[in-house]
């Protein structure tokens, strides 16, 4: 995993840094992704380091293959409310950010908002294609800068009634690189009221989306020819990221 280590979560997941934001910003409609394989296509194995040696796109179906996301065996799934996949990345960050990504290279991003079981927790989690880990890991070194100081967000993807939170409320975001490819999460409380900065779900949820879900299953699959979907189990995983607390 690319990225430094910060703060408390460093210690606890393979997150490469994250911080917190609010997402005002409305979600564009779907528009079709060039290049994509048809529905049900798998990749083929890889090295992950550039889209010279990984050239088969993301779908969505690829990234998000079921209604619900199982990704450790025994606990709850959580379901997936909504994909999207787009050759503009900009649909999913806003400012200097959205700029950046288009500047550098990225040629889709693939997402998807999810609910945890209990219904108190949305996020929107998904991976940039950049050209190779050279630009992912350029973008990777400005996001916190951007978010720090404003010029850039990640967008929340509303999916429906009772969704609204996800692209409005204060929100819990966490980033990691892999190969040529910006992994992301936001976590919001499906209420919309602030997370507090010792929310352990939220930090789960992180956890769960960035390096089991998108890290461990999608991209590891990736680069063996396989196929995401199938859970994988949180016992012996090596964890280290960060975590900022809550900014308005």
């Amino acid at each position: 995993m690319g990225g430094a280590a910060v703060l408390v979560l460093l210690a606890l997941c393979g997150i490469g840094a994250a911080a917190v934001l609010i997402e005002r910003t409305e979600q564009a409609a779907p528009d079709p992704s060039p290049g994509t394989t048809a529905p049900g296509a798998e990749p083929a194995g890889g090295d992950l380091d550039s889209r010279d040696t990984d050239r088969q796109p993301l779908t969505a179906k690829e990234v998000f293959p079921g209604k619900t996301l199982v990704v450790t065996a025994g606990e709850p799934a959580y379901e997936v409310l909504k994909t999207h996949s787009s050759g503009s990345c900009a649909v999913a960050a806003t400012g200097e950010l959205g700029d950046l990504l288009a500047r550098l290279g990225c040629s889709q991003v693939v997402r998807a908002t999810v609910r945890t079981a209990d219904r108190r927790h949305l996020a929107t989690v998904g991976l940039f294609n950049l050209p190779d880990r050279g630009t992912a890991q350029q973008v990777q070194g400005r996001i916190r800068e951007l978010l720090d100081e404003r010029q850039g967000r990640f967008r929340g993807m509303a999916a429906g009634d009772g969704t609204e939170a996800v692209s409005t409320a204060a929100a819990r975001v966490g980033w990691q690189v892999r190969g040529h490819y910006v992994a992301y999460c936001l976590v919001v409380r499906a209420d919309g009221e602030p997370l507090p900065t010792n929310d352990t779900t939220a930090r789960d949820i992180l956890y769960d989306m960035l390096e089991l879900h998108l890290d461990q299953s999608v991209l590891q699959r990736r680069t063996t020819g396989g196929y995401a979907g199938q859970p994988t189990t949180r016992e012996g995983a090596d964890r280290h990221g960060g975590e900022d607390p809550p900014q308005d």
